[in-house]
């Protein structure tokens, strides 16, 4: 096995999936948003909510092709890096990637189609109904993808025969107990990812005193939405610590850079881990039983500690640890804000604070390094396996693959995918900046170039945004 090639091939699935969860963390709480605003629309009739709508299409559709393309890539890695995997999880990972292809992708694209040609074509509760059908499709993809993980991360319901993981109940497999705190902790951090971006949006909006009308929409709602999901995330993440505490000690440990067994245990907040030497320098540490309370929601419990586990199953632990920092850190920041904005948004004074309207719109990326840096503990903090406790990553990697070869690679996705990204980002920041289009005047179906003041019909003139929002 080539050592080189074997850390390429890590690095370019790290590099590829973090690349890749930026477009369905984000498209997974638009399509969610788009639906409440086409709900809206069709229960009010307010043009506004029509073009916020209008206005969020365009941006989920370049998110949308962008998370495509960028998704592609993940299918064939498996096939070309990691083959022993693929061989030997096939019978399990193959039909949930599936089942995520071909009916959750193809339920969100083909309704997709109906959002984009489908506005004259179709009734409107139909157009609702599609909005809703993408809503689902997004969830239902983001459910195989975490029922895949999750069994990566405790594998069970299959046998091993012939050295191939052969599912024996499906059941165990797509309702692993874990899914049920990973996939609602992953769904709930799309919904605050669209939550702040719309949020920022709108603060943006803002500030610079345009748009007032769908700004103040976007912003009450976005904050309004994270302020209530904030909470309900926070507990769905503390779900999750319990279940790597109970299945992955050794994930558990490296992330609280707990060294030795205590109990009860106590909480480290920050520290620098010195691996070498095993200990932690310059650490703030809440004592025994904070730990404890925190990992197991016990007062005495035996919380284990690194040095009791063999240093070959041992994870990088810098990175679990400071990634899990960086995770929580940016969801405290998020509640913050988000309580405090909607506590001035329901007293009328959100739109006046100018610092807090910064902060709101600068606030975009921290979603996004959540979901990231959340990511990399999981993943990073599973090492040194890819299913846990019966492969490990070196011995799932294709085993002819040279360290040129993974150069290459890694070098031609780089470049491409930074090519997506910026010119895909840039195209989003353009139609962000040009903004909600809203027709100063419609014309009259009855106009005719020999009567020009047919077009002066007052039911049909629609006055532009900003003075309709008395700017």
């Amino acid at each position: 096995m080539d050592i080189t090639a074997l850390l390429l091939s890590r690095i370019q699935f790290a590099f590829t999936i973090t690349f890749h969860i930026i477009f369905p963390s984000f498209t997974i709480g638009l399509a969610a948003w788009l639906t409440v605003l086409e709900a809206l629309s069709f229960a009010t009739g307010r043009p506004v909510y029509r073009g916020i709508f209008e206005f969020w299409l365009k941006i989920f559709g370049v998110a949308f092709g962008m998370g495509v393309v960028s998704g592609i890539v993940m299918a064939f890695q498996f096939g070309t890096n990691w083959s022993v995997l693929s061989r030997m999880s096939g019978p399990i990972q193959g039909p949930l990637l599936m089942y995520e292809t071909f009916w959750a992708f193809m339920l969100e694209a083909s309704f997709f189609g109906v959002l984009i040609f489908g506005r004259s074509r179709v009734p409107p509760w139909f157009y609702l109904f599609s909005t809703a059908m993408v809503a689902l499709g997004t969830t239902f993809s983001a459910f195989f993808i975490m029922a895949n993980n999750s069994w990566m991360q405790v594998p069970t319901g299959y046998v091993l025969e012939n050295g191939v993981f052969a599912p024996n109940d499906w059941t165990k497999i797509l309702f692993n107990s874990v899914v049920w705190s990973r996939f609602p902790h992953m769904l709930l951090a799309a919904y605050l990812t669209g939550a702040f971006c719309v949020a920022a949006t709108g603060a943006w909006y803002m500030l610079r005193k345009i748009y007032h009308a769908e700004a103040r929409i976007m912003l009450r709602m976005g904050l309004g939405l994270a302020a209530v999901l904030m909470p309900i995330q926070l507990f769905f993440g503390h779900l999750n610590g319990i279940y790597v505490n109970t299945y992955q000690p050794s994930k558990m440990a490296a992330i609280e850079g707990r060294w030795n067994d205590e109990q009860p245990g106590s909480e480290v907040l920050f520290a620098w881990p010195d691996v070498k030497n095993r200990r932690n320098l310059f650490a703030i540490t809440l004592p025994s039983p904070f730990g404890s309370l925190i990992d197991s929601d016990s007062l005495t419990a035996k919380e284990t500690g690194l040095n009791s586990i063999p240093p070959e199953n041992w994870p990088p632990v810098v990175i679990p640890f400071f990634a899990f920092r960086l995770m929580v850190g940016c969801g405290l920041l998020m509640l913050g804000l988000a309580w405090f904005g909607s506590y001035l948004s329901y007293r009328h004074r959100l739109a006046y604070n100018r610092p807090l309207l910064w902060l709101t719109f600068l606030s975009f990326p921290l979603p996004f390094v959540a979901i990231i840096t959340g990511w990399f503990t999981a993943e990073v903090g599973r090492q040194p396996w890819v299913v846990y406790g019966v492969l490990r990553t070196a011995d799932a990697m294709t085993p002819f693959l040279t360290a040129r070869q993974a150069t290459i690679s890694l070098v031609i996705f780089c470049a491409v995918y930074a090519f997506i990204f910026l010119f895909g980002t840039f195209y989003i920041y353009r139609l962000i900046r040009t903004g909600p289009a809203r027709k100063q005047f419609g014309v009259p179906h009855l106009a005719v170039p020999n009567r020009p003041m047919s077009l002066a019909d007052e039911e049909l003139i629609e006055e532009p945004s900003h003075l309709v929002a008395g700017e």
